[in-house]
């Protein structure tokens, strides 16, 4: 697909809705909601903290053709009802693994990449299913290596109109987009939508030390993808590639140049090929 989405953002993400299959499993008092996309070997996509399904716009159509995608709002976030414990990331994983037992049985083997937090859920659910997950691909985490930068956001829930949409600009350039011409109509639209369904405090869970602790007990195949601007990450990104090659010698690790942190959303032709190269050794 092209780098920028030609159709009005509320009529692409439609498209993309409309064209999902939609499972529930129990999540909490309630459920978490899944979408479905594609046919073939399943791999499994998990949003990065404060956002959805939508973390993925840009690469739905594209890793679709090629496999059966298996989204799910996490727990807290998006559509899904809130976890019984919050605070625990492997507590919030196993309910994402029992989910992915529901909608796929119990043997179904998958391949499983994670956006940010969603790196950490994705190497807690690769120690959870063990040899039945084919590969664990890291987005953008910053549970590897140093510690990242503080990344000072603005507070937008009291906002409205212009005000709102500017302030969600200014946020997506400090934190998500490294290039300014890439915050189109279509990312501000998501980050609305995110942002007032946002219940689960994904930082803590992240810098909770899960993902290395998780990582030690990963059996599959591990791959890695930074943007060369992630900002959460510098100036420190390529010491974090360095620590997750120190984790893992077998990983392989990349980074996108010129992109920030949602680096699947600003440089999408280049992650998409990236991720399906990557996949490529674990495709059966």
């Amino acid at each position: 697909m092209n780098d920028r989405v030609e159709l009005e953002p509320a009529v692409f993400l439609d498209r993309l809705e409309r064209t999902a299959v939609r499972t529930e499993t129990p999540c909490g008092d309630g459920t978490m909601v899944w979408r479905s996309w594609g046919e073939g070997p399943v791999l499994v996509l998990f949003h990065g903290g404060a956002g959805s399904w939508r973390h993925w716009a840009h690469n739905i159509d594209v890793l679709s053709e090629q496999y059966r995608l298996l989204v799910p709002d996490q727990p807290g976030l998006g559509e899904s009802a809130f976890p019984p414990d919050g605070d625990d990331a492997m507590a919030v994983a196993r309910i994402l693994a029992h989910g992915i037992d529901i909608v796929l049985g119990p043997d179904t083997r998958y391949d499983v990449a994670g956006f940010s937090f969603g790196g950490t859920m994705a190497t807690c659910a690769g120690a959870i299913h063990g040899a039945r997950v084919r590969s664990v691909t890291i987005v953008g985490s910053s549970g590897v290596g140093p510690s990242g930068s503080a990344v000072e956001l603005l507070k937008v829930r009291h906002l409205a109109g212009e005000e709102r949409v500017a302030t969600h600009r200014i946020n997506l350039n400090r934190l998500m987009i490294a290039d300014p011409a890439k915050i189109d109509d279509l990312a501000l639209a998501i980050q609305e939508w995110n942002t007032r369904h946002s219940r689960l405090k994904t930082p803590t869970l992240s810098r909770s030390g899960a993902l290395p602790r998780a990582l030690a007990q990963v059996v599959a195949p591990v791959n890695g993808i930074w943007g060369e601007l992630d900002a959460p990450a510098n100036p420190r990104a390529p010491q974090r590639v360095v620590a997750l090659r120190a984790l893992r010698p077998d990983a392989d690790v990349r980074m996108i140049p010129g992109a920030g942190h949602w680096v699947a959303y600003e440089a999408p032709k280049q992650f998409n090929a990236m991720l399906l190269e990557m996949l490529k050794r674990t495709r059966p």
